[in-house]
């Protein structure tokens, strides 16, 4: 169901830089969605589903459902509560959080303008979505997890059709993006709420701040708010500094994002997704040796996809985007200086999704003040490398400095994961299990010899300046060849699917 919903993502991408291009109109709407996007990871993905799965589960596996039933009760009310306030807050200081987030764009008044326009439809979708994390986190509790899997779906299929047949009847085109992200939000919640009867879990909301489980899942958001959402505050840090180069800039950087969470979210994501409320109630069941296992077999799916996934995203940046992208307002221009942040990008995938997997690991134990110090290092260091990186480019007038900004954020990934892997080890939660010698020799050996066949498929990027489809053909023969090479070399140096495929203890 994720990777269904991140097809439909790729099309929707497809659709809106052909009809919008990378102008001011783009640059505007990426702006006034990353506001409530990024708080929407930051609340209902983030902080919020960290810290209400595992005591969730602890409910579930220490409490009567009455219990459970009465804290998701109590903590829908408050969650509603608190966010309207903040909808309402947001929708009021519009101006100041485009201030805030673009401070780049005063200098046009007509981008600075529209995008506070497009800031006051898009916010609401932070109230929804957030409710529709507490649904999907409780489907997630009863292991139904293909619903809140396929709910984003919901969000491309409303931006699909805002595109496509609300924006040619509008003064101003890019605002029916706007107008499908408020639709969006309200669809994916309601669609959730009849699974949610189908599980007696649909519940009145009350407020009850001072239930004990509410009290604390507050405490561990708190915390959270940083801990889980280092990589999208350093993405944002580089929306920030790319409003104040040259226009396009970030409309680079978000379609190179996008191709870079494909795989994150089809894989990381979703991982990520399965393990917290395993990893939770093997914590809350005191089962310490089942915990180790499951954070192992996590690891190693990590390795075994991520590697030949990161590879294949680097040589294949230019081909990806030139297929996807070139069309219509988005020019070849446009695809080179992308393909460059998706590189550097491509380089940090394998950080990106090690930090998915392994803060889930804190926030199963209810230990939410470690990832949050490793996250503040590790997005103070992407403040500095921005700096490092972009004010020599702009000075000297070296090209493309958002792959800058792109590079500092990969660097800041891999120095977050390191530093939640070696808390693990200190503390003695985790010790890796035979094997990885031998497996990272297996995958690193295959991943060589599908980038060494992908250097020779690829071509020069003015190869792929064809017809569409013959881009699109000639793309799916590198992949599949790319798939084929490296599964191909893991079986001949005696790797199985089925010898990680399976998590431990797995019926």
């Amino acid at each position: 169901m994720t990777f269904l919903s991140r097809i439909l993502g790729l099309i929707r991408d497809i659709v809106i830089a052909r009809v919008f291009g990378a102008g001011s109109g783009a640059d505007a709407f990426f702006v006034a969605f990353k506001i409530p996007n990024f708080l929407r990871r930051l609340f209902a993905e983030g902080s919020f589903s960290q810290a209400f799965v595992p005591v969730l589960a602890e409910y579930r596996a220490r409490h009567t459902p009455v219990e459970v039933r009465d804290l998701a009760a109590a903590t829908a009310g408050v969650l509603g509560g608190l966010l309207l306030v903040i909808t309402v807050l947001g929708l009021l200081a519009a101006p100041l959080l485009v201030l805030v987030f673009a401070p780049g764009f005063l200098a046009d008044a007509a981008k600075f303008d529209l995008t506070v326009q497009m800031v006051r439809l898009t916010f609401p979708y932070i109230l929804f979505i957030s409710l529709t994390a507490l649904a999907g986190g409780i489907l997630h509790s009863f292991g139904r997890f293909a619903v809140p899997a396929f709910t984003p779906a919901l969000l491309n299929l409303c931006l699909l059709g805002a595109a496509l047949w609300l924006a040619p009847h509008l003064e101003e085109p890019v605002t029916a993006l706007a107008w499908g992200v408020l639709v969006a939000g309200i669809a994916q919640l309601l669609f959730q709420l009849p699974f949610l009867r189908a599980i007696h879990m649909l519940l009145r909301p009350r407020w009850r701040r001072e239930h004990p489980g509410v009290r604390r899942i507050l405490s561990l958001m708190l915390p959270g708010i940083f801990g889980s959402s280092v990589a999208q505050i350093n993405l944002l840090i580089d929306t920030l500094v790319a409003s104040f180069l040259v226009t396009g800039s970030v409309s680079w950087l978000y379609y190179s994002d996008r191709l870079m969470e494909f795989p994150l979210g089809v894989f990381g994501i979703a991982l990520a997704t399965v393990i917290l409320p395993r990893l939770s109630g093997q914590h809350a069941a005191n089962s310490p040796g089942d915990y180790a296992r499951t954070l192992d077999w996590s690891l190693r799916m990590v390795i075994v996809v991520g590697v030949p996934a990161a590879a294949g995203l680097f040589m294949l940046a230019g081909p990806m985007l030139a297929t996807l992208f070139q069309y219509g307002e988005f020019s070849a221009h446009d695809a080179r200086m992308a393909s460059l942040s998706l590189q550097a990008y491509a380089l940090g995938l394998l950080g990106f999704i090690l930090v998915k997997v392994l803060a889930p690991a804190f926030y199963a134990r209810q230990d939410a003040v470690t990832p949050v110090r490793v996250g503040v290092v590790a997005m103070l260091a992407n403040i500095v490398m921005n700096i490092v990186f972009v004010v020599p480019m702009v000075v000297w007038d070296i090209p493309a400095p958002h792959a800058g900004l792109a590079l500092a954020t990969t660097l800041a990934a891999f120095l977050n994961a390191g530093m939640l892997y070696s808390r693990l080890y200190r503390k003695q939660w985790y010790r890796p299990l035979p094997g990885w010698r031998r497996l990272f020799l297996q995958v690193g050996a295959a991943s060589m010899a599908m980038m060494l066949m992908l250097a020779l498929v690829g071509g020069d990027p003015s190869a792929w300046a064809g017809q569409g489809w013959q881009r699109a053909l000639r793309l799916v023969l590198c992949l599949s060849a790319g798939m084929i090479v490296y599964f191909l070399g893991l079986r001949v140096l005696g790797l199985r699917w089925r010898h990680v495929a399976q998590p431990p203890g797995a019926v």
